[in-house]
């Protein structure tokens, strides 16, 4: 159990997160559904407001359920390694209850691994234009049943939204609403069923990878939406095979990040 007096007035989360460092701003909320907070010895399960004095006990034990974990932290930026199954806006939010902070791209829900967000207004511009001019170089890693045509191929296509089923779909031919997608991929081993590929997105689209190696006839193993869900069934698979293993930064020498040009991130490294 976590306890701590309030010794300022502020909303629950806020003060609960800055009283300990082992819990995060998901857990809490599932503590606060669960009834398992009392504040002056009465369960609550709002983000309340509390007064200076107030005794807040939270029945607490484990730190399993953190999102994330931080490779890099400075004043103006901030690398996280997320986990699978936490939406990137939960990430954010919690990382604001920290201090300022700015969102700069997403991953997919499912899809575990690097993302960075900025501090300050200055930073969040230079970052979301190095997304934006495709200068930074990101790489993901993604086990896939069958092979690709090839063992090494930078592929284009066109993504379509489908809003109804939070889907999209992939064509060679451009129809209207349509997007230019391209995707780098090579294969870096093989099994007797699957292989896994070391992925470079150039270009950031909603579900890219997982559908685009899915049109080429290698869905992503784990994958509910565009996947092989037979095949998931007979092997046990259930989470997303696919993780955003590397990020690295490039910026001009007049840019505020420069200190930054060069420098790559990769899952599951501090810097």
């Amino acid at each position: 159990m976590i306890t701590f007096i309030a010794d300022k007035n502020g909303k629950l989360i806020k003060l609960a997160l800055n009283s300990s460092d082992g819990l995060s701003y998901s857990a809490l909320n599932k503590l606060l559904r669960n009834k398992d907070v009392k504040v002056n010895g009465k369960r609550v399960k709002d983000d309340v407001s509390l007064s200076v004095g107030d005794k807040v006990e939270i029945f607490y034990t484990a730190r399993q359920t953190e999102k994330f974990s931080v490779l890099y932290n400075d004043d103006n930026v901030i690398v996280v390694d997320k986990k699978a199954g936490y939406a990137s806006e939960a990430v954010f939010e919690e990382l604001k209850l920290k201090g300022e902070t700015y969102f700069i791209h997403r991953l997919d829900r499912n899809t575990a691994g690097i993302m960075i967000f900025a501090r300050n207004k200055q930073a969040e511009t230079e970052l979301l234009e190095g997304f934006k001019n495709r200068s930074f170089e990101k790489y993901y890693t993604a086990t896939v049943i069958g092979k690709p045509p090839k063992n090494e191929d930078v592929v284009t296509a066109y993504l379509i939204k489908d809003a109804v089923s939070a889907t999209v779909r992939i064509s060679n031919v451009k129809t209207d609403g349509a997007v230019g997608i391209k995707t780098g991929y090579k294969v870096i081993k093989r099994e007797k069923e699957t292989c896994v590929l070391r992925v470079r997105l150039f270009t950031g689209k909603t579900h890219q990878i997982r559908a685009h190696l899915a049109f080429l006839g290698c869905p992503i193993v784990g994958d509910g939406k565009y996947g092989d869900n037979a095949f998931n069934r007979v092997h046990g698979v259930k989470e997303l095979q696919l993780f955003s293993d590397e990020l690295t930064l490039r910026f001009n020498k007049n840019d505020f990040l420069y200190y930054l040009d060069g420098q790559t991130f990769t899952r599951g490294k501090g810097v």
